[in-house]
C-alpha cells in the first residue's frame, strides 16, 4: 500500500521548536502552561466533552460566511465520485452473503490488514461490542481496557449492559498506552475460583481519542502482545482511526495490526464513508462475529451500496490523511505564536488529525472561546473580509478540541487561524480597555 510520507513544511518546523515538553510563546506563562497542559490528561470531571453544546449563532448579518467545521472527522460527507460509486454498486443479499460489493470490501480490508477474514458492521461500537461478546464467550468473563477509552467512556457500557462482560480498567497515559506492570497486576488468576472473573480480553485504542489523536508506539503493541500470550488473553484494537496510525508511522496498517488478533475500523471518519465499520481477525472469530452481528440487529440486506463508499474509502481515502496531520499541526503552531500567549500546546501530542490545547487566561473559557470562535462578531467582516465560522467543541477540563478532515482544506485551515487571530485580539483589547 502507497502510503504519503509526513515531509513537509511542518516537519521543517517542528525541529526548530524548543525542546520542552509543554510549549507557549511566552516563557512568563511556563508554568501556568504545564498545570494547564496536565489537565488535558485527566479531569475529575466525569464529562470528557463538554456536551452541554455550545451555541454556534447565524450570520449575524454578514454578507459572506465561511464554516470550518473542525467538531469531529464524523462530519464529512461523500463528493461525487463516492456518490456515483454508491448508485452502481452490484447488490445482493447480505445476511445470505450475496452482495458482491460486500464481499469485494471484506476481502480488501482483511488483505490491508492482515487478517484472515473480514466483516462489514453499521457501526464502531457495534464492532467493538461484538469483539468483546466474541472473545469473551461466558457472562462474567473479563476485559481489561484503559479507564480513558472510548470503548469504556463512550459507548454505553454496552459490554456490560448487553453482553455481561465485566471490565477492569488500567490508567491510560498521556501517550494512551498504559503501564505494563499495572496491566499485568490486573489480570485474574485464580479461575475457576468463584469469588473472581475470568480475564478474557485486553483492549487497546489507536489512534487515542481523549488523549487526542495519540499515535501508540509499536514497541508498546508488541509488549501488551507477548503479555498477553504470556496468560492466554486475546488483544483487540479499537482502530476507529487507526489509518491515522499508519500514515503518522508510515507503515502498512498491518505493521500496527500484527500485534492484534482483532481489530475494529471506522470507514466513516476520515475515510469519508457515511457509515460503516470493518470487523477483522481470524476466520473462527468473523464466523462467530456474524453470529452476534445478527443477534444486535446488524444485519444487513443490499448493503452494497454503502460498501461500495467502503471499498472507495480504503483504496483512495488513506493517502490524503497527511494532509490532514499537516492542518492540524499548523493551526497549533498559529496557537502557539499568538502573543501574549493564551494557549498552551504539547507540540509532542500533535500527532495526527486531532488537536486538544489548553487556555491560559482565566477570563476566556474552553465554551466562550469556542461560542465567539462559532460566531460571526462585530467589526469581523470588515477585519477580515468575510464573516468566518469555525465550530469546535470544548473538552474535558481547561481545553478546546478540534479534529481536521476531508472536508477541511489548507484554505480552510488558514481561515480558522484567521479566525482565531481575531478573537484574540478582540478578547486582549476588551481586556486592556477593562483594566
Amino acid at each position: 500500500m502507497n502510503i504519503m510520507s509526513l515531509k513537509t513544511f511542518s516537519c521543517r518546523i517542528l525541529s526548530k521548536i524548543p525542546k520542552q515538553r509543554f510549549v507557549s510563546s511566552s516563557k512568563q506563562f511556563y508554568m501556568r502552561d504545564v498545570e494547564a497542559v496536565a489537565v488535558l490528561g485527566r479531569s475529575s470531571a466525569r464529562g470528557y466533552y463538554n456536551t452541554g453544546k455550545p451555541r454556534y449563532p447565524g450570520p449575524g448579518g454578514a454578507s459572506h460566511v465561511r464554516v470550518v467545521d473542525l467538531r469531529s472527522d464524523t462530519v464529512t460527507k461523500p463528493g461525487p465520485e463516492m456518490r456515483q460509486a454508491m448508485a452502481e454498486a452490484e447488490v445482493g443479499d447480505d445476511v445470505m452473503g450475496e452482495d458482491p460489493t460486500v464481499n469485494e470490501l471484506q476481502k480488501l480490508a482483511a488483505d490491508m490488514f492482515g487478517m484472515e477474514a473480514a466483516l462489514f458492521v453499521p457501526s464502531g461500537t457495534m464492532s467493538n461490542l461484538i469483539a468483546v461478546m466474541v472473545h469473551c464467550r461466558e457472562r462474567g468473563d473479563e476485559m481489561i481496557v484503559g479507564d480513558l477509552s472510548h470503548l469504556h467512556i463512550y459507548e454505553q457500557g454496552g459490554s456490560a449492559q448487553l453482553a455481561g462482560v465485566h471490565a477492569t480498567t488500567v490508567t491510560t497515559l498521556p501517550d494512551g498506552t498504559f503501564d505494563l506492570d499495572q496491566l499485568e497486576s490486573k489480570i485474574r488468576h485464580g479461575y475457576p475460583d468463584p469469588h473472581y472473573p475470568r480475564s478474557r480480553l485486553i483492549c487497546v485504542e489507536n489512534t487515542h481519542n481523549i488523549q487526542g489523536g495519540r499515535v501508540l508506539p509499536l514497541s508498546f503493541l508488541q509488549e501488551v502482545r507477548a503479555l498477553a500470550d504470556r496468560y492466554g488473553l486475546s488483544v483487540h484494537m479499537d482502530g476507529a482511526r487507526v489509518m491515522n496510525a499508519a500514515v503518522a508511522q508510515e507503515v502498512p496498517p498491518s505493521t500496527i495490526l500484527q500485534h492484534t488478533h482483532t481489530v475494529s475500523v471506522c470507514l466513516s471518519k476520515g475515510l469519508g464513508a457515511p457509515l460503516g465499520t470493518m470487523l477483522a481477525g481470524p476466520k473462527d472469530f468473523i464466523s462467530r462475529a456474524v453470529r452476534c452481528r445478527k443477534a444486535l440487529g446488524g444485519g444487513m440486506r443490499q448493503v452494497g451500496v454503502i460498501a461500495a463508499a467502503g471499498k472507495l474509502s480504503l483504496k483512495d481515502m488513506v493517502g490524503r490523511l497527511v494532509d490532514d496531520h499537516r492542518n492540524a499541526k499548523t493551526f497549533a503552531l498559529a496557537l502557539l505564536d499568538c502573543k501574549p500567549s493564551l494557549f498552551a500546546v504539547e507540540m509532542a501530542a500533535v500527532e495526527t488529525n486531532i488537536l486538544r490545547f489548553c487556555m491560559l487566561d482565566s477570563t476566556l473559557g474552553p465554551h466562550e472561546f469556542c461560542a465567539r470562535m462559532g460566531e460571526v462578531g462585530e467589526g469581523e467582516e470588515a477585519a477580515l473580509g468575510q464573516g468566518i465560522q469555525v465550530l469546535m467543541y470544548p473538552h474535558f477540563g481547561n481545553s478546546v478540541r478540534a479534529v481536521w478532515h476531508l472536508g477541511i482544506s489548507a484554505q480552510d485551515t488558514q481561515l480558522a487561524i484567521q479566525k482565531m487571530q481575531f478573537v484574540a485580539s478582540q478578547h486582549l483589547q476588551k481586556k486592556d480597555k477593562a483594566q
